[in-house]
């Protein structure tokens, strides 16, 4: 029996990807960014939309070249239907279905966040694959969730943030510290330059699960604005030790809840999933947890941040499991667990 092949397509946000996939190996994961996005602080997303629309026709066919594989091999289109921004999802959506009404192939619409957490199971995404039940620590710039994993198709959102996600507080930090978009990855290096422990921001104190990141955004523009009555220079001769303590901040809020959670649920297999995962400072803690008889799944860099791998294996346990889109399937910025 030969191994499936799925085509993916992702375009929930700002990133333009296709990928390939037989059986559990990525032949190819091509990714279009967007610098636009740069000169505004965040992403736009009428410009989204419009460099999707240039970049969806290119990045589709530059991934089955480099994969070595025609149209005619492909078992199904895998397309993230949502969540993220509307008409970025749209323009992959009916790029998907316009591929799959020309060729006959089977259509799969995958979850954007499922398919962070399902990354873990491609050949080369990490040294340890997760044995189910599992829990998911998933955090990006628009989530930040703590999901149990019973198997590919049954997941349950345990813990959810209320307000803001951690790596909307890590840009929001970096822009307050004149940090060019996107700031979290330069917040991660002056890091490894500051004193962790240099600043205290204040810690939300929310019950069970959840989180929130608003009160500690709240904490460092006071305690950035107050330095600066006082000293105009204090961002600029005080970067490194602010970045450690913002990082230090954040990445403890989010450790505390996923011990929260494995005591709460016996638990101990944990993997970390999204943008955030490429963060350093989470990654070496939750690899201590080792430690203590965790066992930790830590993807690599390719498969943290938005990319059509991750679709393309999250469609084929779909596939496999006989789900099915037909030409009525739309993009859905908002799209239930």
């Amino acid at each position: 029996m030969k191994d499936t092949i799925i085509l993916g397509i992702e375009s929930s946000c700002d990133d333009t990807s296709a990928a390939v996939l037989r059986g559990s190996e990525i032949l190819s994961n091509i990714i279009a960014g967007q610098a636009v996005h740069e000169l505004f602080g965040g992403v736009v997303p009428e410009l989204a939309s419009r460099a999707h629309q240039e970049n969806i026709v290119p990045v589709v066919s530059t991934a089955l070249s480099e994969a070595g594989i025609q149209l005619e091999d492909v078992d199904a289109i895998a397309f993230t239907q949502g969540p993220g921004l509307l008409g970025s999802l749209t323009i992959g959506t009916s790029f998907a279905k316009a591929l799959a009404l020309a060729t006959n192939k089977p259509l799969v619409p995958v979850h954007h966040m499922k398919a962070h957490i399902l990354a873990h199971f491609i050949d080369d995404a990490s040294e340890m694959k997760p044995s189910f039940p599992f829990l998911c620590l998933t955090v990006s710039g628009g989530h930040t969730q703590i999901v149990r994993v019973d198997n590919p198709l049954q997941m349950e959102v345990l813990g959810n943030t209320i307000d803001d996600a951690a790596g909307e507080a890590f840009d929001k930090a970096a822009k307050m510290l004149d940090l060019p978009y996107p700031g979290g990855p330069l917040i991660d290096k002056y890091a490894q330059l500051g004193n962790a422990q240099a600043f205290q921001f204040s810690k939300p104190r929310i019950e069970g699960l959840n989180f929130s990141f608003s009160g500690l955004k709240t904490s460092i523009l006071y305690t950035i604005r107050d330095q600066v009555k006082l000293d105009e220079q204090f961002k600029e001769t005080h970067l490194n030790d602010l970045c450690a303590s913002i990082q230090n901040s954040i990445v403890s809020i989010l450790m505390d809840k996923i011990e929260k959670a494995v005591k709460e649920t016996g638990i101990n297999c944990v993997v970390i999933a999204g943008g955030v995962s490429a963060n350093s400072e989470l990654r070496k803690r939750l690899s201590a947890k080792m430690e203590h008889g965790w066992k930790v799944s830590i993807p690599k860099f390719s498969y943290c941040t938005d990319n059509a791998a991750m679709i393309a294996m999250a469609g084929k346990f779909l596939f496999e499991s006989g789900v099915r889109a037909d030409q009525s399937v739309s993009a859905q910025a908002r799209l239930a667990w």
